[in-house]
């Protein structure tokens, strides 16, 4: 086998994460979404020495998606106070990280965020026929995120 091969890179469960703010752990969660970004293309049309003319590309802005948290609903009512300032017109902007940890619980990867707010929060429907957990979503705008591991 050649050497620049690795036979144990570490793999990354999609399950075991946390939602920290500045610095401390928030929440734990069972699903979270939006973990990307795209830069836009900006198509430009240039002339060459012969006047020739062609379009070359180039970035443009990049956009971060809102993140979404989805967890059983727990009596821990942090995220639902946070949505509640931007409903009393006084939106506290956080920055955080998403951690991925590995089975024992070691920091695998992390993906940091800046200037995020709540701008939903919902649970799943209530049935009386069902014995589903109730679940809490919670989606985050942000204005930047990197991926720092």
């Amino acid at each position: 086998m050649p050497d620049d091969i690795k036979v144990h890179d570490a793999e990354f469960l999609g399950s075991m994460f946390t939602l920290e703010i500045d610095g401390v752990e928030l929440a734990r969660f069972q699903n979270v979404g939006g973990l990307s970004w795209e830069t836009e293309v900006v198509e430009m049309k240039v002339s060459d020495k012969q006047g020739k003319v062609h379009f070359i590309k180039r970035p443009g802005q990049t956009k971060y998606p809102d993140v979404t948290f989805k967890r059983g609903l727990s009596t821990d009512d942090k995220l639902l106070k946070w949505y509640k300032t931007v409903l009393d017109g006084k939106v506290e902007r956080k920055s955080g990280s998403i951690v991925v940890y590995d089975g024992a619980g070691v920091e695998l990867d992390r993906w940091n965020f800046e200037n995020a707010w709540p701008s939903k929060w919902s649970a799943s429907d209530l049935d009386a026929g069902s014995d589903a957990i109730v679940i809490e979503e919670v989606t985050l705008a942000v204005e930047h995120m990197e991926r720092k591991k």
